[in-house]
């Protein structure tokens, strides 16, 4: 149960952190930053493996570097889909 919490916790850290860092506000308040945080823990540590410290079982620098990607990737299609309409 308390895993389930850290990770939770952990991944809206982890969302708010990549945002500011990425520049964009991320849509959806503290629901979307866990998402983000999620999705970024995931594709850092795809793309740059599991290393650094781990906290609620979150790769912390890669999951935010991940995060501050995502972040950016959403904030340029989001651009693209709106000049495009």
């Amino acid at each position: 149960m308390w895993g389930i919490v850290l990770s939770i916790i952990m991944a809206i850290i982890i969302g708010l952190i990549g945002d500011a860092l990425a520049g964009h506000e991320m849509p959806g308040g503290v629901a979307g930053s866990m998402i983000a945080g999620f999705v970024g823990a995931w594709l850092g540590v795809t793309l740059l493996g599991s290393w650094g410290p781990v906290i609620g079982d979150f790769a912390v620098i890669p999951a935010i570097l991940g995060t501050a990607l995502f972040v950016f990737l959403l904030g340029l299609v989001s651009r693209l889909l709106r000049r495009a309409t």
